[in-house]
């Protein structure tokens, strides 16, 4: 039983990420031809948003079942038995609304980082391709999704700590939340409680994800998605 729990999660996040990359990959090439850096920064914002209000029931789910098990490490009883009774349960409880429960800071971050991600990763490309002697190849995809990587994780970073403690938050009989009123009452409570750092928690694994995530994502985009649609990459 346990084993197909995990397995019906896995299918989730696999249908959630697909989705995500999809409908992404469309805005990116609708805008990749743009000559100027703010053409390249309102697509990508554009994109990530729209992607993410879609997707957040999605993410909601997600989030709530990463908790359980640190719930269960607690001795504290599982809220759900899989991905099917977790969103019906939180649809139950909350209605369609508390489907998308956290879904403004989700939106900001998402905006943010494919804002910052695909600016810079454009930007630092153009850049070294140039000024330097280096051609289009493996290190001018490593380096700018490095520094894609660094902005975006700057950027992103706490948006999705504020999201996660929304989507975590205990809630009442009507699916309000018990802890924060809005993402502005969690970013107040969090900066007062535990300092502006407590905004950057994660920051590390998160911009080292980013780093291998965007190029291989790019790389792909780049060289294959945008070849065979005849726009040049080079």
């Amino acid at each position: 039983m346990q084993l197909a729990h995990k397995q019906d999660h896995l299918e989730n996040l696999t249908i959630y990420k697909g989705f995500l990359f999809h409908l992404d990959s469309v805005m990116f090439i609708l805008h990749y031809s743009g000559e100027h850096l703010w053409q390249t920064a309102i697509g990508g914002m554009l994109s990530g948003a729209f992607a993410q209000f879609l997707s957040n029931p999605a993410d909601l789910v997600k989030v709530q079942l990463q908790m359980e098990g640190k719930r269960k490490l607690q001795g504290k009883a599982l809220r759900y038995r899989g991905v099917h009774h977790a969103f019906l349960k939180i649809l139950k409880e909350g209605g369609i609304v508390g489907l998308w429960v956290g879904w403004v800071p989700n939106v900001q971050r998402a905006a943010l980082v494919n804002m910052g991600d695909i600016a810079t990763y454009e930007s630092v490309k153009r850049f070294l391709k140039s000024n330097t002697s280096l051609e289009d190849g493996i290190l001018i995809h490593i380096t700018g999704s490095t520094c894609s990587g660094l902005v975006t994780s700057i950027l992103g970073t706490p948006a999705d700590v504020i999201k996660s403690r929304l989507m975590n938050q205990p809630t009442d009989k009507n699916g309000k939340g018990l802890l924060y009123k809005s993402s502005v009452d969690c970013l107040i409570q969090s900066v007062q409680g535990e300092g502006f750092l407590s905004l950057y928690k994660g920051f590390l694994p998160s911009w080292l994800r980013m780093v291998a995530h965007w190029r291989s994502r790019f790389a792909a985009r780049s060289s294959q998605g945008l070849g065979r649609l005849g726009i040049p990459t080079q």
